[in-house]
């Protein structure tokens, strides 16, 4: 039985030697505390005997050097279980790059030191989105050559291992350079359709598409920076404290026909334009009382593919608010609330809608306490179809 538990005693303290080793940052001097160990333990032992009376002395001043030695380690033994609970305890921590000096360097004015910081890392890292699109944003924003960062840029996208989503984030970043920096809005078109065309079915793709159609709006704005027209500022009125009324003072509302017109034709051009569609719908809904051609506009959207769960709640969200000040009986207003309890029941927007449903009816007998009888005027009501039918788009 004695040679068992010296066994179990010899193996134990040979596992906690080798994890020692395994573990250690620096194996070279645990090797010398060993030797050094051994070393003093036989000797110290070996004079004692010799010593005789002596020798007791000898093996407490041995123990008071070992102690001395092996306090750190067997410190560190007891202590690791718990604080390897905060910094990982003998796992070794994963390589990152580290960006810091480059970013010193930028912050200084050093563009140029910095990039080479930073290539310094993605020799050791080169598929690291955030290194490459730090360095392309120092070459764009800083060096304003829009050039080499769409060739870095273009390098990371080339390789098959990137990411989708760090494709198209890295391909709309550099849209946004073409306009913001170059104001070379064909050239920001072409790298949005390289989105479009390289993951055609996806929502990286719908959103590409949306920036798409408003390049027209941001292509004039950019051009207007440039080619200011002088305005005509007319006379202020006089006398104004004087005068009974000034309502005639107060700008025109643009004509919803007219915007609704607008509205239309640009939707033929840019039928996934899904910003357009919902102010159409709402124009549909609020000026013209067509509740139903406000509906068929956001059933389109909501039925457009690959869109992001968010706008499509929201696009239902809208649908119930219109059906509710525009008429829609409760259980129409309940279908289209319960469809976004269906459709995301983990998304926020499904709680709303539960609680929506539940004080529905309270929600439907307020309007009716507060709109009173109005005989609501006369509009043309085929005005949504005088333009082209949404429907056939």
């Amino acid at each position: 039985m004695d040679w068992v538990l010296a066994l179990i005693g010899f193996l134990a303290v040979f596992w906690l030697f080798l994890r020692a080793f395994v573990n250690s940052d620096n194996r070279l001097k645990l090797i010398l505390v060993w030797l050094t160990s051994v070393v003093v333990g036989a000797g110290g032992f070996i004079l004692a005997v010799k010593l005789g009376p002596v020798g007791p002395f000898v093996i407490v001043l041995m123990g008071v050097i070992l102690s001395v030695m092996w306090t750190p380690a067997i410190s560190e033994v007891v202590s690791k279980p718990l604080t390897s609970l905060f910094d990982g305890g003998f796992e070794p921590q994963e390589p990152k790059p580290l960006y810091s000096t480059a970013l010193a360097k930028r912050n200084r004015g050093k563009y140029l030191e910095a990039t080479f910081a930073i290539r310094e890392q993605l020799a050791k890292f080169p598929r690291d989105y955030e290194g490459i699109s730090l360095l392309a944003r120092i070459q764009a924003e800083d060096m304003k050559d829009i050039s080499s960062a769409e060739m870095t840029l273009n390098r990371f996208c080339a390789d098959a291992k990137s990411p989708p989503r760090q494709i198209a984030a890295a391909l709309t970043q550099l849209a946004d350079w073409h306009l913001q920096i170059a104001q070379d809005a064909d050239s920001a078109r072409t790298v949005l359709e390289g989105i479009i065309a390289r993951f055609p079915d996806s929502d990286m793709a719908v959103a590409a598409g949306q920036r798409i159609a408003h390049l027209g709006g941001t292509e004039k704005i950019l051009l207007g920076k440039h080619d200011r027209q002088a305005v005509a500022v007319p006379p202020g009125v006089d006398k104004l404290g004087l005068m009974s009324s000034t309502e005639f003072l107060i700008p025109e509302e643009e004509n919803p026909g007219k915007l609704a017109a607008e509205y239309v034709k640009h939707l033929d051009v840019h039928p996934h334009d899904t910003d357009i569609r919902e102010k159409l719908a709402v124009i549909y809904a609020d000026h013209f009382q067509r509740l139903d051609l406000a509906v068929g506009e956001l059933a389109q959207m909501i039925n457009f593919p690959n869109q992001p769960p968010k706008r499509v709640a929201h696009w239902l969200t809208v649908m119930a608010n219109l059906q509710i000040r525009h008429g829609a009986d409760y259980a129409a207003v309940r279908q289209t609330l319960q469809k976004i309890v269906d459709t995301f029941p983990d998304l926020p927007v499904a709680q709303s809608a539960r609680s929506r449903i539940a004080h529905l009816a309270l929600e439907f007998k307020g309007i009716k306490e507060e709109t009173p009888g109005v005989k609501l005027g006369v509009y043309e009501q085929n005005i949504g179809l005088k333009y082209g039918s949404p429907y056939q788009r």
